[in-house]
């Protein structure tokens, strides 16, 4: 559906557009008596045209599909769907997540994105000992934590073995089994600051206390690497099953296979027949794409030490079971300008952003010459007691009243913090009460001055306004279509019914066969096949005779096959009767073919999705008629060509 993917695209489209021309308020277009600007047109028509030549033809084809959304947008909005309260919720929703980017200080996140970067560009290979600290740990508690990872540090420096305390004294709870050992990891696998530390870490060396979210951290680096980059592979594995011998049966099985590997045969037929892992199993083996810390560590070596497309490790075990590789892709860690829309992203969603929003906080203050009335905020922190743990925290009318800071000229109210305070009630922390308004003082000012920013945003940006002009018509499309279209054609049975009555033949099977396809070893065990299914004897029989050794030897698949389902279907002619025998990848096939069947409608119940789709597009094509019949559309052409 087209409104799916225009607002797949608008989704990722954050940046500032370059707009052409002189005056682009100008309107490229009027839906009756509402004008359309060339800059709204412009900036959707760029996004989506990135890489074409612009010509009048493009323009004109992208003016009829601009026509249909605006025009449902104008049907949604003349029905009220703008007034309703979830598309307030849903758009304020989106809104604040089409903010962060313009809330936040890009030249830092730019630093702290060539820094990913550079991480990105090696491997580290560290083990830590933690010692548990919340984040929310009183100055004692905080102190006593640093104190004991101060004295272990000191252990280390008198020369005890760093993976006996870690087993012995970390609070990492694998650290018992691992010893703190955490392998191989890169850019954004850690928190920040664990990553910055091993980062900045000498092999061999012990880093000074880190503190995370989960406590403090000695990281000890033991080696670096380049980057392997990322590797796809498929596999074949086998999983001792829950039986005497299990592990050695398993093991037979995978270097069964793996002969068969090395005779040429498929490995992707190998891997769809023979391997336990169900989710790549149906598609050959195929796993999706990964780097460093992605897999077990044998998996992983395994995969990497291949060294070209197409070759084939040797069966080898992991805590799953038994594997064996085939590389099937390469691609070595990309450059900057190929990564760089990507690590910005990783880094606004990381906690290294807090660095870019604490920054840009700072130039607000300036910006907006923020004032705090120390005195007051002190007076706050003195009289404070339980209660503002409790949500009925009380002050003085007088105090109420009075400013206890100042942005951008405007007064913000002692009454409002406290509000604001006693709104939180029942809280459960270790500060004391004059440490606890303290924080929550910081936090309430911050939330204040970025809120202010916030609500200058679309004044201030115009990238940002044309953005949320785009969620906000998004939005609105989704709803009607859904109840003009999806949900409507999903709910229609009759229609439907009626739809596939009159367009049958868009929804044919091919010609087919009812047939039974044998896979055989090799002729002999063909013929072996053969002559006991002459004798009468069942699949399940045959199989459980010729299988005694390996579970390669005899495979029957009953079914209804079109010619393009089976490669042996291709090669047979389609008569009544056992075919001869043909080879298919290093293996000897026949078929007994019971009917053809010619082509035929398929019934509705074996074709409802595409008939459904196709209803859907129906309905949509109808509706764009009564809409543009309902609304009068004028295109000034003159402004349309004048992008260029």
């Amino acid at each position: 559906m087209r409104f799916i993917q225009f607002f797949a695209i608008v989704l990722f489209s954050l940046q500032s557009v370059c707009l052409l021309g002189q005056n682009k308020q100008t309107a490229i277009m009027n839906i009756d008596n509402d004008p359309i600007t060339l800059e709204e047109f412009e900036s959707i028509f760029r996004k989506n045209n990135r890489d074409s030549a612009i010509t009048k033809k493009s323009l004109d084809d992208y003016m009829e599909l601009f026509i249909n959304f605006k025009l449902k947008v104008k049907e949604a909005k003349a029905l009220g769907l703008d007034t309703v309260g979830k598309f307030r919720q849903e758009l304020e929703g989106y809104r604040a997540q089409l903010a962060r980017p313009y809330l936040t200080d890009n030249t830092v996140l730019d630093e702290l994105v060539k820094e990913a970067y550079n991480h990105s560009r090696e491997e580290v290979k560290a083990s830590h000992i933690l010692i548990k600290c919340d984040p929310t740990a009183t100055p004692d508690d905080t102190l006593r934590a640093w104190n004991r990872l101060m004295a272990i540090k000191q252990r280390l420096a008198n020369g005890e073995d760093f993976a006996k305390i870690a087993a012995g004294m970390s609070e990492d709870p694998s650290a018992k089994d691992n010893n703190g050992e955490l392998g191989y990891f890169t850019a954004f696998q850690m928190v920040y600051p664990f990553e910055e530390a091993a980062y900045n870490t000498k092999v061999g060396a012990v880093s000074n206390p880190v503190r995370t979210r989960y406590g403090y951290h000695l990281v000890k680096v033991e080696d670096r690497r380049p980057a392997r980059g990322e590797i796809h592979v498929e596999h074949i594995m086998i999983k001792p099953k829950q039986e005497a011998d299990a592990e050695k049966n398993a093991e037979v099985k995978i270097r069964e296979i793996y002969e068969k590997v090395k005779k040429g045969e498929s490995f992707e037929e190998l891997a769809s027949k023979y391997s336990d892992d169900g989710s790549s199993s149906k598609k050959g083996g195929e796993l999706p794409w990964f780097g460093a810390g992605k897999m077990v560590t044998e998996f992983e070596d395994a995969s990497f030490t291949l060294a070209k497309d197409g070759d084939i490790s040797e069966p080898f075990k992991t805590s799953y079971g038994w594997h064996i590789v085939k590389r099937i892709g390469y691609k070595p860690l990309p450059t900057f300008n190929e990564m760089e829309k990507e690590l910005k992203s990783k880094v606004s969603k990381d906690s290294r952003a807090e660095k870019t929003r604490a920054n840009f906080i700072i130039k607000l203050k300036d910006q907006y010459h923020f004032t705090v009335n120390e005195k007051i905020l002190k007076t706050l922190m003195t009289k404070a007691d339980s209660s503002v743990f409790k949500g009925n925290y009380k002050v003085k009318k007088g105090l109420q009243k009075k400013p206890l800071f100042t942005l951008d000229g405007n007064n913000y109210l002692t009454k409002d913090f406290v509000t604001y305070l006693n709104s939180r009630k029942n809280v459960r922390t270790k500060l004391t009460p004059s440490d606890y308004i303290k924080n929550e003082f910081q936090t309430y000012s911050q939330n204040s001055i970025l809120k202010y920013e916030d609500g200058k945003l679309e004044g201030k940006n115009p990238a940002f306004r044309l953005l949320m002009n785009e969620y906000r018509d998004g939005i609105l499309l989704f709803e009607l279509t859904d109840q003009k279209v999806w949900s409507k054609a999903a709910k229609d049975s009759a229609g439907i019914e009626n739809y596939y009555e009159n367009h049958k033949d868009k929804f044919m099977w091919p010609e087919r066969v009812e047939a039974m396809l044998y896979t055989c070893l090799d002729e002999k065990t063909a013929e072996q096949a053969r002559k006991m299914l002459a004798e009468g004897k069942s699949r399940s029989e045959i199989a459980s005779e010729l299988n005694k050794d390996s579970q390669l030897f005899f495979q029957a698949e009953e079914g209804v096959f079109a010619k393009e389902d089976r490669d042996v279907l291709a090669k047979i002619a389609w008569t009544k009767g056992m075919s001869p025998n043909v080879s298919i990848n290093g293996q000897v096939m026949f078929v007994e073919v019971r009917n053809v069947l010619p082509p035929a409608p398929k019934k509705l119940s074996e074709c409802r999705g595409m008939v459904t789709s196709e209803y859907q597009n129906y309905l949509e094509a109808e509706w764009i008629k009564e809409l543009r019949s309902k609304y009068k559309v004028t295109v000034n052409k003159d402004v349309l060509y004048s992008i260029h």
